[in-house]
């Protein structure tokens, strides 16, 4: 048996090393499955979500969380929630509407609601759950509604997709200029090599999150949500590839050497081949390493500029938008339920920094 083991190893790619030893570190495993389901709750946002998280209504503001009972009176499976009603405040006379446990709403799996685009390809206005014949100002408000009565748990869903995938493609700008950049400063060296780590060092000098807010608010109050959302991700990834950078340009100066580049070499291989198809392949797991180190960081630069303001601008929805409404004590004083906008922001980016770690220890399966 122990021949067999020896032998299978022998003859693993370095991808299928790094993924055995991945496979033992307990907490890296369980990040990898948080990690997947916060962007399969990203795919489905809008599928997930119960109502329109744009659509504003002025009775149901600052809702407190209902929760959802599964059980009718009888004992029958019959999930519904508790209606709204209007009570009128004796000290302010002010109509205040609140929950209303004697009046049930009951809930319908895969109904009809608002229409959205389904991974951008068709239009459907199918929702996990909807509300059957419910009366206006009714919803299922698992985590409350904010000062507008819009649906906390639906603008949750959409915040988590724009502020992953904000991360997502930041990561992928920063990781080719950083495998590109650092690839060809280490092959090609000389004056390339000096120009390109002075540049490095320029950039690593200023000071980030001054620059942030000045480039973001450079950004004119007259673009689109979608013109805000690019220039965002350029900007948070334009300064995020120099680390990368380095130790690309590091891990190829090492491999210049060996005899497998030097042969490619011999045999007449372009400079980009032996980038690309000979060096760049087996250091693939430090890569991959560094670019879940690198994503929790993208996704804190956003909702850091959100959260001041300088970031996605309303009606855009992210978790930095939606942490906005929580930087008011006398706010949190009436509805301390908007705070849970943060939970998301914490569990992912320990997911991701857990899930580093592991991919970092197994990045040398031979250690």
């Amino acid at each position: 048996m122990a021949q067999i083991d020896s032998e299978k190893y022998a003859v693993a790619t370095q991808l299928q090393l790094t993924w055995w030893r991945f496979r033992r570190h307990r907490l890296a495993m369980v990040s990898m499955v948080l990690v997947l389901l916060f962007y399969l709750l990203a795919v489905f946002a809008d599928f997930l979500a119960t109502t329109d998280p744009h659509a504003t209504d002025a009775r149901t503001s600052y809702i407190a969380p209902q929760p959802i009972h599964l059980f009718d009176d009888d004992g029958s499976f019959r999930p519904h929630v508790s209606g709204i009603k209007g009570v009128r405040d004796m000290r302010t006379f002010k109509l205040v509407y609140t929950v209303d446990p004697s009046r049930k709403v009951y809930i319908d799996f895969f109904g009809r609601g608002y229409s959205y685009n389904l991974f951008g390809l068709f239009e459907t206005d199918r929702h996990l759950m909807t509300l059957k014949n419910p009366e206006r100002g009714d919803g299922i408000f698992i985590m409350g509604t904010d000062l507008l009565g819009r649906d906390l748990w639906s603008r949750l869903m959409v915040a988590t997709r724009v502020s992953l995938t904000i991360g997502l493609v930041g990561v992928t700008i920063s990781l080719f200029l950083g495998v590109l950049l650092g690839g060809v400063s280490a092959v090609y060296g000389g004056l390339v090599d000096t120009v390109i780590q002075r540049i490095i060092e320029v950039v690593r000098s200023m000071p980030t999150i001054p620059l942030w807010l000045g480039l973001a608010a450079a950004l004119p109050n007259d673009w689109s949500v979608l013109q805000i959302y690019f220039a965002i991700t350029i900007i948070i990834s334009l300064l995020a590839w120099t680390d990368l950078a380095r130790v690309v340009r590091g891990k190829f100066l090492a491999l210049k050497e060996e005899d497998f580049v030097m042969a490619a070499e011999l045999a007449g291989a372009s400079q980009g081949r032996i980038i690309f198809r000979h060096m760049l392949p087996s250091f693939a797991s430090h890569i991959i390493a560094a670019v879940s180190l690198a994503l929790p960081a993208m996704i804190i630069s956003e909702t850091s500029l959100s959260f001041l303001g300088l970031g996605l601008r309303p009606p855009a929805i992210s978790w930095g938008i939606l942490l906005q409404d929580a930087q008011n004590i006398q706010t949190l004083a009436l509805a301390p339920w908007l705070l849970v906008s943060a939970i998301p922001v914490v569990v992912v980016i320990l997911a991701f920094n857990f899930l580093g770690d592991g991919l970092r220890d197994a990045a040398d399966p031979y250690g």
